[in-house]
């Protein structure tokens, strides 16, 4: 908390305190929510009783006796408001709904070509219409649209610069001029991580590796160091994620890891994305990389060769984010779904590289294997949503 904060600030603070401990939760009782957040059960009943009367808190029930009078079980309203995420790529588009659960309640993936163009511009907006009709949501319950694009976001939010969009400086606001909800557009890796994130006890920094047809990240600073920053003028869920003075911090791809190696769609060479994106893998089997892993599965001896090769790449890079951040890698993208049956494998080989401790227990498979970066955006209204409670 900000010294000197004036009484109504530290009323709203305790109040959006005690809604994202309720949020975060299935159900809990006043006495349970006075506990852990150190507050008096007084001024908890009276919060409570506010956002009862704001409609996004409910009774739900009782707890079983512990020898006195049975205390009330309250929840969050989940359905309160919802949030689309889109996820814009060069091929497709994909858009996810979620309310205050932050979990994914229905998704669409709609192949569509890329174009920079009022035709496009009207397309994405007749798709959002039909995916919240047909998932039939109130629109007066929608509080707002975050779209994932895969290229540097600027600070008014526009696109700096997208190689897979074939984007350079151009304003954001033609993706959104048809959409009639508010918008946010942010980094697809940003977005990703957000996702990951959500719900997670940030006791740890985590270091998002994206590995999709291009390679990038995000870098999640855990709460003590947040705290010495004073980031607090951040608003929604990018308040965790460290965006770098001109917000082209976590473009892991272009990390060097083999100098005067092979060049990289960016100039330079020997960066990980021309070593380690979803494409170098995916372009073994067609373009497709499900079809590449079932044949990893298989045993074809030629993949198994390329994978080793890829995974000793990875590895470099992995190493180099443990020695630079000391945090958690989470490997995620489109290989990074896929590659829960080989993390022990990939363990081993960062254990041989890292000169602290020699385990590779910090690296982790994501979680959200599909539509991450959809899922993400979508989350971020929902914390710009719940940073106004």
């Amino acid at each position: 908390m900000k010294r000197g904060a004036s009484s109504i600030e530290v009323k709203k603070l305790n109040r959006n305190k005690v809604f994202r401990y309720l949020n975060s939760r299935d159900r809990v009782s006043m006495p349970d929510i006075a506990a852990a957040l150190g507050m008096s059960r007084p001024t908890v009943l009276q919060i409570v009783k506010e956002l009862k009367g704001s409609q996004i808190v409910q009774e739900v029930g009782e707890f079983e006796s512990t020898g006195g009078r049975k205390a009330k079980a309250i929840a969050s309203v989940r359905d309160a408001c919802y949030a689309v995420g889109l996820d814009i790529t060069c091929d497709h588009v994909s858009l996810v709904l979620t309310d205050l659960s932050e979990k994914i309640l229905r998704r669409e993936r709609v192949r569509e070509a890329f174009v920079y163009d009022d035709p496009y511009f009207h397309k994405i907006s007749r798709l959002l219409e039909s995916f919240l009709s047909e998932s039939q949501v109130p629109k007066e319950k929608v509080v707002g649209v975050g779209l994932s694009v895969p290229g540097i976001v600027d600070q008014q939010g526009g696109i700096a610069y997208s190689h897979a969009l074939g984007l350079d400086h151009v304003d954001g606001k033609g993706l959104t001029k048809y959409i009639s909800y508010p918008c946010i557009m942010m980094n697809d890796a940003n977005a990703a991580a957000l996702a990951e994130c959500s719900g997670m006890d940030l006791s740890r920094s985590v270091l998002y590796l994206l590995l999709s047809n291009s390679v990038g990240g995000a870098i999640v600073f855990h709460q003590d160091i947040l705290s010495q920053m004073d980031w607090s003028i951040q608003e929604g869920g990018l308040r965790d994620i460290y965006m770098g003075d001109d917000r082209r911090a976590g473009e892991f791809g272009h990390m060097v890891i083999h100098p005067e190696g092979d060049t990289c769609y960016c100039g330079k060479r020997g960066c990980l994305d021309a070593y380690c994106s979803a494409s170098k893998l995916a372009g073994m089997a067609d373009g497709d990389l499900s079809v590449f892993f079932q044949g990893l599965a298989e045993g074809n001896k030629v993949w198994s060769a390329v994978w080793e090769r890829y995974l000793d790449d990875l590895a470099i890079a992995v190493d180099n984010l443990r020695m630079c951040f000391d945090g958690d890698v989470v490997l995620g993208g489109y290989v990074g779904s896929h590659m829960g049956p080989y993390i022990e494998k990939f363990r081993l080989k960062c254990a041989e590289r890292n000169i602290f401790g020699r385990n590779g227990e910090y690296v982790k498979a994501c979680k959200y294997r599909i539509e991450a970066s959809a899922l993400g955006a979508a989350v971020y209204q929902i914390e710009r949503y719940i940073d106004r409670v």
